[in-house]
């Protein structure tokens, strides 16, 4: 699929010369930029795919300076092997030989969720239409079933992950994106704790917040649940403030903020807490919050609706216990209201959000 031919330095000079494969595209200027590098819009300039827009992302090299970092070569390797249309699609590979930076052409995505919550919560100030919030959630559940079909645990699920297609015949389809954390497991379970730190903290399940060497794909589920609540109310459910520069995968902060929504987790209905290190280093002996909020409180659902019970399954505290994709997809949430929604969602989103996307970041 990728596009990985040595164009050697005879395309690239320290003239600013365009490397040749760039040649291919219009550069319309940098729309992103993170720990990995940096995101650019692009046109395509061929006849058969002429004014496609494409994000081309370009990774920092290894931390060695040595190369392609390790993150680039894993994100490559899984999505060259995937297919979904739920989940991003890789369109090429590019290497400039002279500095060894590696370039990803992708499919464009207008919009992502953090950009639509933020609109409705900051310009507009009201919710999400639910039908919208069933759709995004169906189609997010939709992939994320076929990468745990496939054995590929995200790692990394949050609001500016997950992509909505603004043009063309994919108008208002949701796309998994940003596979640099993913790994593929196998069972039996192997320690998936020499990786480091994973999961952007206000999304991480609390197994991994306790110190778990062994985890499933439930994390993901985990925070699935925290992007469910966030469409919901327009803002994080658990909002911990992070302690950085730490490897160490113990937050106290977030932990509390969890507890207090949910209540503190119990040996009773979590058996396994016992064996996760940070539950008696650090946990066990803080007083419970008896006085917590409550989830429905805090996402304004009735007990008793099918809403509140798909969300409180993702937010199970034993991730053995927590809903899985392909159960969520099978709940008696009325996801079909929203599928005749799905083909034009864009329409209606793209009147209220257009206001910010020329200013993506």
């Amino acid at each position: 699929m990728g596009d990985t031919n040595s164009n050697n330095g005879n395309n690239t000079n320290t003239n600013n010369k365009k490397p040749e494969w760039l040649q291919q595209y219009d550069l319309l200027g940098k729309i992103g930029e993170g720990t990995y590098g940096l995101v650019f819009l692009a046109r395509i300039k061929s006849s058969t795919n002429r004014g496609k827009s494409i994000a081309i992302k370009k990774f920092k090299q290894s931390k060695d300076g040595d190369g392609v970092s390790p993150t680039a070569i894993r994100e490559i390797m899984l999505l060259r092997e995937i297919s979904h249309e739920n989940v991003v699609k890789l369109v090429n590979v590019h290497i400039n030989h002279v500095d060894m930076s590696l370039y990803l052409a992708f499919d464009y995505a207008e919009h992502d969720l953090y950009e639509i919550i933020r609109h409705h919560r900051d310009k507009v100030n009201q919710p999400i239409n639910q039908y919208t919030v069933k759709s995004f959630l169906w189609q997010l559940l939709n992939g994320l079933n076929y990468l745990h079909s496939n054995w590929i645990i995200h790692r990394d699920l949050k609001p500016s992950n997950i992509l909505v297609m603004g043009e063309g015949d994919e108008q208002g389809v949701v796309k998994i994106a940003d596979f640099g954390l993913a790994r593929i497991y196998q069972a039996p379970l192997k320690s998936l704790s020499d990786n480091g730190v994973v999961v952007t903290i206000w999304y991480r399940a609390p197994e991994l917040l306790l110190g778990a060497k062994h985890y499933t794909s439930a994390v993901d589920m985990w925070a699935v649940g925290c992007i469910f609540a966030e469409l919901l109310t327009l803002k994080p459910l658990f909002q911990g403030a992070e302690v950085k520069a730490t490897p160490n995968p113990f937050q106290l902060d977030q932990l509390d903020k969890i507890f207090k929504v949910l209540g503190h987790p119990t040996l009773e209905k979590w058996p396994t807490l016992a064996n996760l290190p940070h539950w008696h280093q650090d946990v066990q002996h803080i007083q419970g919050h008896n006085d917590n909020t409550g989830l429905n409180s805090v996402v304004h659902l009735n007990i008793k609706s099918p809403a509140y019970d798909l969300l409180s399954k993702m937010l199970e505290y034993d991730p053995r216990k927590r809903i899985t994709a392909a159960q969520a997809l099978e709940h008696e949430y009325d996801f079909l209201s929203s599928f005749s929604l799905s083909l034009s969602l864009s329409s209606p989103m793209n009147q209220r959000i257009s206001a910010h996307t020329s200013s993506k970041a």
